[in-house]
């Protein structure tokens, strides 16, 4: 069962992050005010999946990952700490900043800084939960010849 929860967890938390990256990115470049508002408040809504997705990646990738040893699950494991401390740190904190200068209507220097912070710490996001997901893959058809050493 943790080996088809991991993935399904793991994808899922990418697709939400993904998701809040590319609709704010296209909402500040493209939209009018009511619609970037809209976003900003509606993501940390987002986290009652979000969270838990990557819990659950993480644990179960743990889990998983016990006992194994190589490049490829040194590469995930050292990506993992970093992915963490960015969404506790940064991303969790910006977007829910972000929710509150949107509601409030207060499109001032400190929500682009912030804003701008946001898109950089997520994109650094998006690409580690990818590269982690890639070696995923790689470790599953690994594991069906033989057991990583």
């Amino acid at each position: 069962m943790i080996k088809n929860l991991h993935p399904v967890a793991g994808t899922t938390a990418l697709i939400l992050i993904l998701a809040f990256w590319s609709s704010t990115a296209l909402s500040e470049l493209f939209a009018e005010p009511a619609t970037v508002i809209m976003i900003k408040t509606l993501i940390p809504y987002g986290f009652i999946i979000l969270i838990p997705a990557i819990m659950v990646a993480g644990a179960s990738g743990f889990r998983l990952g016990k006992g194994w040893r190589g490049p490829v699950i040194t590469r995930k494991q050292r990506r993992m700490p970093f992915i963490a401390a960015n969404g506790l740190l940064i991303l969790i904190p910006s977007a829910l900043y972000l929710s509150a200068k949107a509601e409030g209507g207060t499109f001032d220097t400190g929500f682009y800084l912030v804003q701008a912070l946001e898109l950089i710490a997520g994109a650094i996001n998006i690409t580690l939960l990818t590269l982690n997901m890639r070696d995923g893959l790689r470790l599953s058809e690994n594991r069906r010849t033989r057991p990583q050493d």
